[in-house]
């Protein structure tokens, strides 16, 4: 396609606009409230989908040594660990450092087991997937000097299973709104094409190409899902920065973090925008396909 003629498309597009003034607001509207709906439905998901990633990274195995093992034969079973597959990381806890948090935890009285400290030097491993914890827990407990291996089983492969779902059931409602979404913006772009029916048909009947008929909706498809998703940006882009400001401070050492505004903002509004110009296109192209078998 020549500039001048895609340029001649452009004011087309916008002229047209600007006369079906009613329809245009209409269309714009409906895009605007139903992005508003998805942007705020996918910054929910996006944060709680942030929880269970915490969650889940936060799952550890605890590797206890044969109390009675030497020293050479730990630093053998913390190499074996660290060589498995699937491990992240291994980091090294003494029997003193263990017998420290005990006191720590449960107080003076065990001062006492110092003079003959009973535990074992420990492990503390993380994978490289948190959902085969279980899987390297097993192997690891197939080790010599594996004296005992503790995961949280039967929780933590509950916790997987529900952390799973959620994540299923939240990606099967952000498809089934966008798809709502479409079908409502579709519609409203439809009705605006409807009432232009006419038009199309007499451009066609003095010789006008399918494409030369189609582009210029194309366009006006573009523009009102441009205009339709500024808002939402606008909206979703000022109230995530204010909450995370308000919350970020009081969320500090704890397990719920929000999603940093940069570069989430940006990659959001990119999401929004692109679906918004999808939409457009997508609800033009099939609402004037009709009216070009004349």
């Amino acid at each position: 396609m020549k500039a001048r003629t895609l340029g001649r498309h452009l004011r087309e597009s916008l002229k047209s606009l600007r006369r079906n003034s009613w329809m245009t607001f209409a269309s714009v509207s409906a895009v605007t409230v139903t992005l508003l709906l998805v942007g705020v439905f996918i910054v929910i998901m996006m944060n709680l989908n942030q929880l269970a990633e915490n969650i889940e990274n936060d799952v550890e195995i605890k590797v206890v040594a044969d109390p009675a093992a030497n020293e050479e034969a730990v630093k053998a079973l913390q190499k074996k660990v660290s060589e498995t597959e699937g491990v992240l990381e291994v980091v090294y806890s003494s029997k003193d450092e263990e017998l420290d948090k005990l006191i720590l935890s449960f107080g003076k009285e065990l001062n006492l087991y110092k003079q003959s400290n009973p535990l074992g030097d420990a492990l503390f491993v993380k994978a490289k997937d948190p959902q085969q914890t279980a899987a390297i827990a097993g192997i690891i407990n197939t080790y010599d000097y594996a004296y005992e291996v503790e995961y949280g089983e039967g929780k933590v492969e509950k916790l997987f299973s529900i952390l799973n779902a959620s994540r299923n059931v939240g990606l099967v409602l952000i498809l089934a709104l966008l798809f709502t979404a479409m079908f409502l913006i579709s519609n409203t772009i439809r009705i605006t094409i409807v009432a232009r029916g006419r038009e199309i048909e007499i451009m066609k009947l003095v010789g006008a190409t399918n494409n030369f008929v189609r582009v210029p909706f194309l366009l006006e498809g573009i523009w009102l899902g441009v205009l339709g998703a500024i808002v939402p940006m606008l909206i979703i882009s000022i109230a995530y920065y204010n909450l995370f400001e308000y919350w970020e401070p009081r969320l500090q050492g704890e397990l719920f973090q929000l999603l940093n505004t940069m570069p989430f903002i940006y990659q959001l509004n990119g999401l929004i925008l692109f679906m918004g110009i999808f939409i457009g296109i997508w609800g033009s192209f099939m609402s004037v396909r009709k009216f070009l078998r004349v």
